[in-house]
């Protein structure tokens, strides 16, 4: 099972470098399939998967990512409003087929898997883009990395005993620590080349530790949902680590915060 988890990750790593490296319209197309997969996977957890509510939350996404991709942002809540619309319209006139839970989840569906995951594509046109998307990544799989490090070695005190026995407070600080040191290696090391950020050390380092906080968040989240529905993971689609939520589920959470921080740095 370590060596299958193992080999999926560096096969993860080598694509996200190929991929993200490249930009433009790869990566584009890579973010809209995650995000149309990870939505599969979510609607299939929440036992929708299959309905009419979570076919409008397919179209929703698709539409979404056609806005992004012909730059018509102004339009974003314009669509939402018709998504929910279209979501209440048919939980009316198909009443009481469905439940109230069922159609927020398709609302609640578009937004945490779509939207937000749809973040990596704008950060990595961003002036520096091309060094900035790593934040994301450094503040989310990063962040797991040292987490864990850190729990192993010095964690005694339970974050969430509940949601998450493992998981301990030294554990979150180190994940956070981590993110940050890393961050700030990584602007020391580029500080040269980012020429649109000002201080690009501090600025990385703040960027991966604040995002690396949300992303814990993130992590938990998505298995506080897993646990309602009593799923051990989202899907099966990367050997060793799940679904594409089950490896996404930070970097969900990551994407946006390092896109809005990176906007206020520059």
């Amino acid at each position: 099972m370590f060596a299958t988890r193992l080999l999926s990750g560096i096969i993860l790593v080598v694509l996200a470098v190929l991929i993200v490296g490249t930009g433009g319209s790869m990566l584009f197309a890579v973010n809209g399939a995650i995000s149309m997969v990870g939505l599969f996977e979510l609607y299939r957890v929440l036992k929708i998967e299959r309905t009419p509510l979570a076919a409008i939350g397919y179209l929703a996404c698709g539409a979404y990512y056609g806005l992004i991709w012909f730059d018509g942002h102004e339009y974003v809540t314009l669509m939402a409003i018709a998504v929910l619309m279209c979501l209440m319209s048919f939980y009316v006139f198909t009443f009481p087929k469905y439940k109230t839970e069922e159609v927020t989840a398709g609302f609640f569906g578009v937004f945490y898997v779509a939207v937000m995951l749809s973040y990596l594509y704008p950060v990595r046109q961003m002036p520096d883009g091309r060094y900035l998307v790593w934040l994301i990544f450094f503040s989310s799989w990063g962040c797991d990395t040292c987490a864990y490090c850190a729990g192993k070695l010095f964690g005694k005190h339970k974050m969430t005993p509940i949601l998450s026995p493992k998981k301990t407070i030294e554990g979150a600080i180190g994940g956070v620590a981590g993110s940050a040191a890393l961050g700030y290696v990584y602007g020391m090391l580029l500080e040269h080349r980012m020429l649109d950020l000002s201080n690009p050390c501090m600025a990385c380092a703040l960027a991966c530790a604040v995002a690396a906080l949300i992303s814990q968040i993130g992590d938990l989240a998505a298995s506080g949902i897993k646990r309602c529905y009593e799923v051990k993971d989202y899907g099966k689609l990367i050997p060793g680590h799940g679904g594409i939520l089950d490896r996404f589920d930070s970097v969900i959470v990551t994407a946006p915060i390092v896109y809005y921080l990176a906007l206020f740095f520059v």
